[in-house]
């Protein structure tokens, strides 16, 4: 029942809206994993960034697709948890709570060991429209513990100002998305996040916008 509302809400809802009322321009889909396990890490500027990225696959790929999200926030009321965890299928990531007995990330290897494809945001939170922050190193562990799962840098450009961070009204804007090189894990933590802020970073320059307003 879960996956069929999951692909009833991005059949007949998300699809188009993203192609009919916003316009959605992709280079290199080819980029894209055509199974898991595999990881893609993208820059964090508004609630559409998940499904924006969902909606790139198939549908009959969704239900592997997991997207990772803060637990605190979307635990916060009973509809926003059921949305979450049955329409959008999320691995909910636990920000406050640190249990010794099992490490936050834990659940999104284990996804991986399942051959998912999980979705992460390493800044952490949404941030300034179209402006990277500093990407969290629990990017590595993650690489580090699916040393197998490519890890794929993808940068999406105007979602920043179609429903920015604190607004609830959806504004048309034409949507990019840039999907760049795997990134191995070579067994370094510092060369791993150096390589991945440059590729976020040229591929962010990619599209030569011009200044944010």
């Amino acid at each position: 029942m879960n996956k069929l509302c999951r692909l009833l809400f991005f059949a007949l809802f998300v699809r188009p809206i993203m192609l009919i009322v916003l316009g959605l321009n992709v280079r290199r889909r080819e980029g894209l994993p055509a199974k898991g396990p595999a990881v893609l890490v993208a820059n964090h500027n508004s609630h559409l960034d998940a499904v924006t990225l969902m909606s790139l696959f198939p549908l009959r790929m969704l239900p592997k697709i997991r997207p990772v999200a803060a637990q605190d926030y979307f635990f916060r009321n009973p509809w926003l948890k059921w949305f979450a965890l049955r329409i959008m299928g999320i691995l909910p990531l636990d920000r406050e709570v640190k249990s010794k007995r099992k490490h936050p990330l834990a659940e999104i290897n284990e996804a991986l060991d399942r051959g998912e494809i999980v979705i992460v945001f390493p800044e952490g939170s949404r941030g300034a429209p179209e402006q990277l922050g500093d990407f969290k190193v629990g990017i590595a562990h993650i690489a580090k513990k699916s040393p197998k799962a490519p890890v794929i840098p993808i940068y999406m450009h105007g979602l920043g100002k179609v429903l920015p961070k604190g607004e609830a009204l959806l504004v048309p804007f034409f949507l990019d998305v840039f999907i760049g090189e795997p990134i191995p894990w070579e067994g370094n933590k510092t060369e791993f996040m150096e390589h991945m802020t440059n590729q976020m970073t040229a591929l962010a320059e990619e599209g030569n916008f011009s200044p944010w307003e």
